[in-house]
């Protein structure tokens, strides 16, 4: 397989920080959640989640991605207002104890995102690609922060409808091209491009996407992979999601390999150590 080329390389703006991608980084995951499907309550409390915050910054992440709303099949539904309440003080939190650490947001509301960033957010991870508010890509326009494009289904209740796609790359690419193209017509200036791995598409799909992760979005903007503890990989082995960590770290190589960018992931000491495998080839 021809793989993208090392200089292809790209920077972020996160309020006024230049982030560098020309080596990958690692997102952490911290789901605010008592429902997420591999983690739920494990960290909706302060104490709990400073902890896990400050466990996976030493372990290697730059990026803390919060979550306090689950999106995995038959979760509850949080309104904005809710998902506030849950965050509460946790991002100003965060970053008065950990200064160096990158704040993304994941959440598909735009006054979550205005809550946000008032508090200090310095990424913005819409799972909806703006299809769930139609505010969305306006308010991140006013932020000026770096906006997270995921592959979606286009209403919350099909989210996570297997969609049967005639070619998995070309449908990708056709959405990112009208998504990026609204995008920066509405004044967001740093996209980051995510496939949607776990959000409708069936077990084959996904695999493919793993080979040919290289053509998505034609190299004009970072890529970030989450495929840490996916039901494409674990249920077709008969595993839990806490079980495939070997897997799954041959799949961050081979996504690496073809010019990801970012690594979103439960296990950052494992996902590390990958990255650095990477980076001495």
């Amino acid at each position: 397989m021809a793989y993208l080329p090392s200089n292809n390389y790209h920077s972020i703006n996160c309020n006024g920080r230049i982030v560098d991608l020309s080596a990958p980084k690692i997102m952490g995951i911290l789901n605010l959640t008592p429902d997420s499907f591999s983690d739920g309550g494990k960290f909706n409390s302060e104490k709990s989640a400073l902890e896990q915050t400050e466990k996976m910054l030493k372990e290697g992440a730059e990026i803390i991605d919060i979550g306090p709303q689950s999106t995995r099949p038959n979760a509850e539904f949080l309104t904005s207002a809710e998902e506030i309440r849950r965050i509460g003080n946790m991002i100003s939190f965060i970053k008065k104890e950990f200064p160096e650490a990158l704040i993304s947001l994941d959440t598909f509301y735009s006054e979550t995102v205005k809550f946000g960033f008032n508090e200090g957010i310095d990424l913005i991870n819409d799972i909806s690609g703006g299809q769930y508010d139609d505010k969305m890509f306006e308010t991140a326009a006013k932020t000026k922060l770096p906006y997270i494009l995921m592959h979606v289904n286009p209403t919350y209740e099909t989210m996570h409808d297997k969609i049967q796609f005639e070619d998995i790359i070309l449908s990708e690419n056709r959405y990112f091209s009208e998504k990026t193209a609204e995008l920066l017509k509405s004044g967001v200036k740093d996209l980051i491009l995510d496939p949607g791995f776990g959000f409708g598409k069936t077990v084959e799909d996904q695999m493919k996407m793993t080979d040919e992760v290289q053509y998505l979005g034609f190299g004009k903007f970072p890529l970030l992979i989450g495929i840490s503890r996916k039901s494409f990989i674990y249920k077709p082995l008969g595993k839990s999601p806490l079980d495939i960590n070997e897997e799954t770290q041959k799949l961050h190589l081979k996504v690496l390999q073809q010019g990801a960018k970012i690594l979103r992931v439960h296990d950052v000491m494992e996902a590390k150590k990958t990255l650095d495998i990477f980076l001495r080839s």
